[in-house]
């Protein structure tokens, strides 16, 4: 009986997400719940409820609730600068080089 090789065996987890095409769903929604998490952080220790937040960024609660949650990736980057300035943090976006493959 032959054995079956795991074709995932020593590669890395970016290249398994890859190779599975979810590397992209993935990372975003990582990043979002990172920004969800800084964002909610910030307010907290401001002592900013959601209502004086959404007043600050002038917009509605919903669309701060949206930014807000984690499993949403779908948010403007308007959105997130407002956020970001309402909580007196300045936003940074950079892009780095990939590590090349093996």
């Amino acid at each position: 009986m032959a054995k079956r090789r795991n074709k995932h065996v020593g590669s890395s987890f970016d290249e398994f997400l890859r190779t599975e095409g979810l590397y992209e769903e993935v990372t975003t929604l990582a990043w979002k719940r990172v920004l969800s998490w800084e964002v909610s952080e910030a307010m907290r220790k401001g002592r900013i409820s959601k209502s004086e937040m959404a007043k600050r960024m002038g917009t509605s609660r919903s669309q701060l609730e949206r930014l807000l949650d984690p499993e949403n990736p779908h948010v403007l980057l308007e959105t997130v600068q407002k956020a970001a300035t309402a909580v007196g943090k300045r936003l940074t976006i950079g892009l780095t080089d990939a590590p090349r493959a093996a």
